[in-house]
């Protein structure tokens, strides 16, 4: 049966007048438990602020874990400098084993992921990206808002903001229980989507000119795949699997076949920290968004349509899966993209490929500008000059007209085209832990988080090992 169609002539229920219950109050109250989410949350605590973080999920790490988006991509500078078969590819820049621009907290993670055998350290063999398995992922997570003193509360979806004067003094979740609601004196929604910035009345965008969003993307992970045998086949074919991705050749064949329709232009794999397993990112769903409950359900169903086709791909067709199986799907689809809230700053494609330095910097970047294509197939890479970074300012973390918020990760202010740069997840949880910094000081001091010194939340990122360019 297909899935559950939007109404064609929609009709509104009045609900009683509800009551909930005040389930805490906190300096700082964190609205999800993704990257940012993360940053944001151990940033606060690690400032001196008493915070509480609410997950919609029994567990942490957002699209990391619920959706599967692995690796974490690279955070290093780079250069174009290494050919291999034709292929021009990146190595790292001059400063030794690659140049990262983001510590911290994400730093703080890599190392207790890698001394946990949950996470392979960015080299140049992984491309300066961090294979990471998602059940560690989840624990350590846990262990780093254990270690800050963070409290938090699971299953708790945010359905709207409290009002307060300026902004939400805090956030209605639906739960189990019922409504509750977390008090706050500042607020940050590390939803990814913008929720609570969009109930609170914050401005925001959605996708390009002509509204479509960047596709979704349900990931998956195969197990039992055979690694030498895989290798062989790329050796022999090196015109049909570049670094991650390719098999165009397999891909035409069982297109003719009538054994597979691909959404996208190629087939595309990631590494993970066990050898006979691999990450697939391959299935498109286009046209629909990530805040529309009718199609991220038909987003889901196509997804899972996609996977099944592409299990029997692999096995039929790719020499080294011919015992595979899918060991993993994501909980959720990945969204990519959907609100942008329009803060006291937009970041523009300009700033990211002119590697723009920003005087109130809070974190910084060097993953490309990298658009799927919304309608389709194909997908446009534009990387950052060589060597060099751009900055995140905090003006891009602060919702233009509402007051006691901050976002951070893919939703603070930024064109679609800059967008498709800052959403990966270091980027996103560095963005976090300056939403948290601020958050934290605005507490403290009863100031506004738009009139929160920048030098002193500079400072206080510096003491918690950020880099924004002055290392």
């Amino acid at each position: 049966m297909p899935p559950l169609d939007r109404p064609e002539r929609p009709r509104d229920v009045t609900l009683a007048p509800r009551r909930a219950v005040v389930a805490a109050e906190a300096d700082v109250l964190v609205v999800g438990g993704g990257p940012a989410g993360l940053g944001a949350a151990v940033g606060a605590a690690r400032a001196g602020a008493r915070v509480v973080l609410a997950e919609r999920h029994g567990f942490l790490g957002g699209n990391a874990t619920a959706a599967l988006v692995m690796p974490l991509m690279s955070w290093h500078t780079q250069r174009p400098v290494f050919e291999k078969q034709g292929v021009r590819s990146l190595m790292p820049d001059d400063h030794g084993p690659g140049h990262p621009v983001i510590a911290g907290v994400v730093r703080d993670l890599l190392e207790k992921l890698v001394e946990r055998g949950g996470a392979i350290p960015p080299s140049l063999e992984t491309g300066f990206v961090v294979p990471f398995d998602p059940e560690v992922f989840k624990l350590t997570a846990l262990e780093l808002l254990d270690e800050a003193g963070v409290r938090f509360l699971f299953h708790a979806l945010a359905s709207d903001a409290l009002p307060g004067r300026g902004g939400p003094r805090g956030v209605v979740f639906e739960t189990k229980s019922g409504p509750v609601v977390v008090e706050a004196r500042v607020v940050v929604d590390a939803t990814g989507d913008g929720d609570v910035a969009a109930r609170a009345g914050a401005a925001f965008e959605v996708g390009r000119d002509d509204g479509l969003v960047q596709p979704m993307t349900l990931m998956f992970r195969i197990a039992d795949f055979e690694r030498a045998a895989f290798d062989g086949y790329a050796r022999a074919h090196p015109d049909q699997w570049r670094s991650v991705h390719g098999l165009w050749d397999l891909v035409r064949t069982a297109a003719e076949a009538g054994e597979l329709d691909l959404a996208r232009e190629d087939i595309l794999f990631f590494g993970t920290p066990h050898p006979r397993e691999v990450a697939v990112n391959t299935t498109r769903v286009t046209r629909a968004l990530g805040i529309d409950v009718w199609d991220l359900t038909r987003a889901e169903w196509e997804a899972r349509r996609q996977l099944r086709q592409l299990a029997a791909f692999f096995r039929k067709y790719v020499p080294g899966f011919e015992a595979a199986y899918v060991v993993q799907s994501g909980t959720t689809i990945g969204v990519r993209e959907t609100r942008r809230v329009v803060g006291e700053y937009q970041l523009t494609a300009d700033d990211i490929l002119g590697a723009r330095r920003f005087e109130d910097v809070i974190a910084r970047g060097t993953y490309p500008v990298d658009i799927h294509n919304p309608a389709g197939k194909g997908t446009v890479l534009k990387r950052v000059p060589p060597g060099e970074a751009y900055d995140l300012p905090l003006r891009a973390l602060l919702p233009r007209g509402v007051d006691r918020l901050l976002v951070a990760g893919r939703c603070i202010s930024g064109t679609h085209e800059a967008h498709s740069s800052y959403r990966v997840m270091p980027i996103a949880m560095a963005t976090g832990q300056g939403a948290g910094v601020c958050a934290a000081l605005a507490a403290r001091t009863g100031r506004s988080p738009h009139d929160v010194d920048i030098a002193a939340v500079q400072g206080e990122l510096r003491r918690q090992g950020a880099n924004l360019g002055d290392d």
